[in-house]
């Protein structure tokens, strides 16, 4: 099981994205993930390795090791339940009301208008997950970003050398191929068209995830979320460590290694320690 919080982990009830949109970029982030991988490990790695090398069998397992990462952090960011649903709170001198779900939340808690609830320490409604990410799976949130981007300059960097190595650039044909990759692909399907869709698929996540995975970086030493940090709200900023606990946990060091790594959080998102000059 999955350890968040210093209590019991609490997961959602319906996991489905409620917006067609959510859906649509869920199934596509759930397909694309396993069909690049057959690609980059059973067509790009072939052009380089034979079966018997042992660089071959390094970047598999490299390889694997991501998209475990990958899969396992995207899978706890769906499943864990991040807002205050089911939870027996202990209201405190400035709270706020929220007059839809009817209560007093926690300073740092926002509601969703899109999962229908409030969300502890909310940082922002995420369309990969179809869900909200919060103060419970802010840290799959996290690494999931880390080792898509890992896994997109990974592969980006093999496959520069694959798309050169195997199309012809002496037709201006080919460079209409690449400008729409996609449209190319519809009126022309062939192998050869799908692999550089594939490419540039991955081209453009590398560059996505990257100014995500800088953008949160900056909130997460900053000990902001994105509320905050729009309003120049400073007084959570403990200091870049303290500020790294305040998300990945006690055990912060380990836990890119798995999110299946136990890393207790020294908060339970109704009480939030601040800076000593903001007390």
């Amino acid at each position: 099981m999955f350890s968040c919080l210093s209590t019991k982990v609490k997961f959602r009830d319906k996991y489905m994205p409620k917006t067609w949109y959510d859906t649509f970029v869920c199934l596509f982030i759930i397909i694309i993930i396993p069909t690049v991988f057959w690609f980059e490990i059973f067509v790009v790695l072939n052009q380089f390795y034979d079966e018997t090398s042992v660089w071959r069998y390094i970047h598999f397992y490299a390889g694997l090791f991501i998209l475990i990462n990958i899969c396992t952090n995207y899978f706890a960011t769906i499943t864990i339940d991040t807002s205050v649903k089911g939870l027996i709170l202990k209201p405190q001198d400035m709270w706020k009301l929220c007059s839809v779900c009817e209560t007093l939340v926690p300073p740092r808690s926002y509601h969703c208008n899109i999962c229908n609830i409030c969300i502890l320490r909310r940082d922002h409604h995420c369309v990969f997950s179809g869900c909200c990410i919060g103060l419970n799976n802010y840290r799959y949130f996290f690494y999931f970003m880390f080792y898509m981007f890992i896994a997109t300059v990974y592969s980006s960097y093999f496959n520069i050398f694959f798309i050169y190595s195997t199309m012809n650039f002496n037709s201006w044909f080919s460079y209409i191929n690449i400008v729409f990759p996609l449209a190319m692909l519809l009126i022309n399907f062939d192998m050869h068209q799908l692999y550089l869709f594939l490419t540039l698929i991955v081209f453009v996540g590398m560059i996505f995830t990257g100014v995500l995975l800088y953008f949160h970086t900056n909130l997460l030493l900053k000990g902001q979320v994105t509320y905050e940090s729009k309003h120049n709200i400073n007084k959570y900023n403990l200091g870049k460590i303290e500020n790294i606990k305040q998300i990945f946990g006690m055990h912060w060091k380990d836990t890119w290694i798995s999110p299946f790594v136990i890393s207790p959080l020294p908060t339970d998102g109704q009480l939030f320690p601040v800076r000593i000059k903001d007390m």
